[in-house]
């Protein structure tokens, strides 16, 4: 059963959508949709329990009630970290490895010639940055360090498909491609002109893989996606987590009305039962 805002009237004075400070501009529609689907107000000042999209002070992180834990936040934007923890957890990727420069980089793939290569870059949201490279490329001024090399998973049609949790559970299959007419890139991104397509059944074998990867970065709880490929071999790994807030938010240009729906009333539920376990029980940590 879903739970609402109308189920817990009395609570509603105790949370909000916090968007504040000079990036909050680029969040306002989200915050509004947000404000809607909890039945909470929009809000510059922290509340008992909060959906944080924006706030400056950093500092005052610690001391907030964040429903997507900040930690899950600041590793769904930050490649680099996410292969980390990635790794920690054995969730299945394309290998990949941190470099510390670029010499050391050409010698890693020089010595894997097998493989295609990537460079990710590592703070880009829609694949901003992103490039491939061989053992010619040069190196790209100003890159943020360690250099995210990736193997490139090729397809015959460039795709990626994607999950969405919330409150632990999976829902929401899609796979992002390139309509036809339109250019394809290497890189499946909405903002380069690929669109979303909802799987007609969830690709059972990813399943494992998707749960892995929104458990490792703490998103499995609360609200998040996983983007995955499938490899020729029929073997699925994970790219890279995404979330709400701060630096970016989850792509709802869905192009499917029901989908999209869904995901707003999904992120309803899992928010009211992570707030009445705070504000009621005591048992929701920031």
């Amino acid at each position: 059963m879903d739970v609402t805002a109308t189920d817990f009237k009395g609570l509603k004075q105790d949370c909000c959508v916090l968007n504040r400070g000079n990036g909050a501009w680029a969040f306002a529609e989200l915050a509004q949709q947000l404000a809607t689907a909890l039945g909470v107000d929009v809000a510059e000042e922290p509340r008992r329990f909060n959906y944080v999209l924006q706030i400056d002070e950093g500092f005052l992180l610690n001391t907030i009630t964040s429903f997507i834990p900040m930690v899950s936040v600041s590793l769904a934007a930050d490649k680099r970290l996410v292969a980390e923890v990635f790794s920690q957890n054995r969730v299945a990727t394309p290998m990949t490895e941190l470099v510390d420069t670029f010499e050391a980089v050409l010698a890693f793939i020089r010595a894997a010639p097998d493989r295609e290569w990537c460079l990710k870059y590592p703070t880009g949201c829609g694949a901003t940055g992103h490039r491939l490279i061989t053992t010619e490329s040069t190196e790209p001024p100003n890159w943020p360090r360690p250099f995210v090399v990736q193997e490139f998973v090729r397809s015959e049609q460039p795709e990626v498909y994607r999950a969405y949790c919330a409150g632990g559970e999976l829902f929401g299959w899609v796979v992002r491609r390139y309509p036809t007419g339109v250019r394809a890139s290497p890189w499946v991104a909405h903002a380069r002109g690929a669109r979303y397509v909802r799987l007609k059944e969830r690709p059972g074998a990813a399943s494992e893989v998707a749960r892995s990867a929104l458990q490792a970065t703490g998103l499995w709880t609360s609200f998040g996606c996983v983007d995955l490929l499938r490899r020729s071999t029929g073997e699925w790994v994970a790219l890279e987590v995404g979330t709400d807030g701060l630096y970016n938010h989850v792509d709802r240009e869905l192009g499917d009305a029901e989908l999209e729906e869904e995901l707003q009333r999904r992120v309803a539920t899992s928010f009211w039962s992570a707030a009445r376990k705070h504000l009621v029980a005591g048992s929701v940590k920031p």
